[in-house]
């Protein structure tokens, strides 16, 4: 069960070539439209699967279960509260199977360099601008620095197997998506280094076994650091927990997340962090009606009901913040279906090119005055519009505040990390001598 990424990754680490089990399906959820009625290609699969393995719905799952008599259902897509994984869990066990998550040490992979992790407690904490800082860091101090992004494969899966982003022409020549460029363009100017920058997606934990482990929580969502999965593995996880944007929210919902993350990790640094927020022409604003666009996830599945745009819209004067929802056309009006707590704010969506004119539509449609964009990337290079706009983007500003109650252990942690030999791919525990095996079929678990 994914939404492709970490569903592909664990199979790619765990099932891939494993004779004694058989993957007969993923399942593609609502989460990301369009990314099932595909396959994962025999290039991929390997050669236990000569036609592929088949990307079926998530609402497909209990005729598969039956039709293909499943054993196991492995549950790999993040961002969800915990109450929605074990709802999950109960439908699936209502149909028979067990259900699985399999945790970093089946599915990380080692690299034979320094990787320094940034993931996040829940999609749209600031972990994106987090990176960027990193990198920037690592670069004052001579190192040259790679920054490895979570894989969003929702092209042709055979063509995406391995993706290098160097100019805005490879973004072209791959057809990213606008949720891949928000998160690509940012780094194309950085160059190329010899130092890993794991880049995170959604609220999901490290692909690479990482010597630092940074994790950003968002005090605008307190309590959400121990309510959603993964994101609640980071938080018990981290070397580092970044609170984020601590100048537009409450103080006291700081506070929270600092006892929260000091209950749940006593040896992780704490570090306070500012997201100032940039207007090219905040005069543009004032007294004016704004449509304001967000980045498309974190109003979606990041349940956010408000982001960096309407924060600029507001701090400087913007007489009415305007609700599309009267101009909505086609997809995105689904996506507005599928997600009503998004309220007046429009995401950007670009999963396919319908999405990308239907928003362009639903944009130049709106009676405002002008379009506040809070993306990382400049939506002119996929979209025309019509109105006058301009961006808002934040940035990193951040001290220290908090030390662990017990740093020695977090410093000996990244010390016996970093002596440890280069392996690539799970450890498989070999069965306990008079313990049950699995039940088995043609080629073992279904």
């Amino acid at each position: 069960m994914g939404a492709g990424g970490r569903d592909f990754h664990n199979f790619n680490t765990f099932f891939k070539d494993r004779p004694d089990y058989q993957v007969v399906a993923f399942t593609a959820s609502a989460q990301i439209p369009g990314i099932d009625d595909r396959r994962y290609p025999r290039s991929l699969a390997g050669k236990l699967y000569p036609k592929g393995i088949p990307i079926a719905s998530e609402q497909e799952l209990p005729e598969l279960v039956r039709d293909e008599d499943v054993d196991l259902v492995v549950f790999a897509y993040s961002d969800v509260s915990h109450e929605y994984v074990m709802h999950k869990a109960s439908w699936v066990a209502s149909l028979g199977p067990d259900f699985m998550i399999l945790g970093p040490r089946s599915t990380m992979l080692r690299a034979r360099v320094p990787v320094i992790a940034v993931n996040a407690v829940r999609t749209g904490a600031g972990k994106s601008q987090t990176t960027r800082k990193v990198c920037e860091v690592l670069k004052a101090m001579g190192k040259r620095v790679v920054a490895i992004r979570h894989p969003m494969p929702y092209g042709e899966l055979g063509r995406q197997g391995v993706q290098r982003f160097a100019t805005y022409a490879d973004l072209d020549r791959h057809k990213c998506t606008i949720e891949e460029r928000e998160e690509y363009e940012p780094h194309l100017d950085r160059g190329t280094a010899d130092v890993i920058v794991w880049d995170g997606g959604n609220n999901d934990f490290a692909f690479y076994k990482p010597d630092l482990q940074i994790v950003v929580a968002d005090p605008h969502r307190p309590g959400h650091e121990r309510l959603y999965h993964p994101g609640e593995i980071n938080t018990r996880i981290a070397d580092v927990v970044v609170i984020n944007k601590i100048g537009t929210t409450d103080y006291k919902n700081v506070e929270a997340v600092r006892a929260s993350v000091q209950e749940l990790n006593p040896d992780a640094v704490i570090v306070d962090a500012a997201s100032p927020i940039s207007v090219d022409r905040p005069e543009a604003i004032q007294g004016r009606r704004a449509l304001v666009i967000e980045d498309g996830p974190t109003l979606t599945h990041g349940e956010m009901l408000y982001g960096a745009g309407v924060i600029a819209a507001k701090r400087h004067g913007a007489r009415e913040i305007v609700d599309p929802r009267p101009w909505l056309v086609g997809e995105i009006k689904e996506t507005f279906r599928q997600y009503p707590a998004i309220g007046a704010l429009l995401p950007a969506m670009g999963y396919s090119k319908e999405q990308l004119r239907d928003m362009e539509r639903t944009i130049n449609a709106c009676e405002c005055d002008v379009v506040v964009i809070a993306t990382p990337i400049d939506l002119r290079r996929l979209i025309d519009i019509h109105h006058q706009f301009l961006a808002a983007r934040s940035r990193k500003k951040g001290e220290a505040r908090a030390r662990p109650a017990k740093s020695a252990p977090s410093r000996g942690r990244l010390a016996r990390a970093a002596k440890k030999p280069p392996v690539h791919g799970p450890r498989v525990r070999k069965r306990a001598a008079g313990s049950k095996p699995a039940r088995k079929t043609r080629r073992g678990r279904r």
